[in-house]
């Protein structure tokens, strides 16, 4: 079964998902003790994503013998921290530019707790290769189908349900820039680490 279908007579089960528009600024002071990182093609709204989880604060630096810059934050979800990382864009973990080959260097290395894959829901398949991938690694993965309400726009109705049942991962719906889905986003990203912790 299909679990993306264009045509306005499908039926959206998608839904839609009011999110908290009351985003307070994160007190960075607290001791970090889980790491999530990012990922994703450039433009699908990864730094917007990065930007609703830790608020307005982060810390910009160059990655170890490179040039290509690292975003890192900090949240809080229920009693759980997060440092956040904001990888620079991918398309595969085949690497053939330096922003690919550090954000590839970063997943390898630094034991990220989850890695939370996002995508542009508009161009759903073309993505999820680097989804694939991702799993193929054994790394801890969540995906973000991000820019529902473009989608919606287009007549494109994403089952979400069925995504994850198919790639056997969490996976959360949002439209970061309308704040859409980001309580269920952090929801599912505790409840996953509380998870693997138990």
């Amino acid at each position: 079964m299909s679990c993306c279908h264009s045509g306005e007579s499908k039926k959206n089960i998608f839904g839609f998902i009011k999110g908290n528009k009351n985003t307070k600024n994160i007190d960075n002071s607290f001791k970090l003790h889980k790491k999530l990182v990012l990922v994703g093609n450039p433009n699908v709204g990864k730094s917007v994503i990065f930007n609703c989880l830790t608020g307005t604060y982060a810390t910009v630096s160059n990655y170890p013998g490179t040039t290509v810059e690292i975003f890192k934050g900090a949240c809080r979800i229920n009693n759980v921290s997060f440092e956040v990382i904001d990888t620079p864009g991918m398309y595969s973990m085949i690497p053939i530019t330096e922003e690919e080959r550090v954000t590839r260097t970063l997943l390898l290395h630094e034991k990220a707790d989850l890695v939370v894959h996002v995508v542009d829901a508009k161009n759903l398949q073309r993505m999820l290769p680097l989804t694939l991938q991702l799993i193929e690694t054994g790394l801890p993965v969540m995906l973000v189908v991000n820019m529902m309400d473009e989608a919606e726009k287009l007549g494109i109705k994403i089952d979400i349900d069925k995504l994850s049942e198919i790639l056997n991962i969490p996976v959360v719906g949002t439209a970061a820039a309308l704040n859409r889905g980001i309580d269920i986003l952090k929801r599912r990203v505790y409840e996953y680490v509380r998870k693997s912790a138990a």
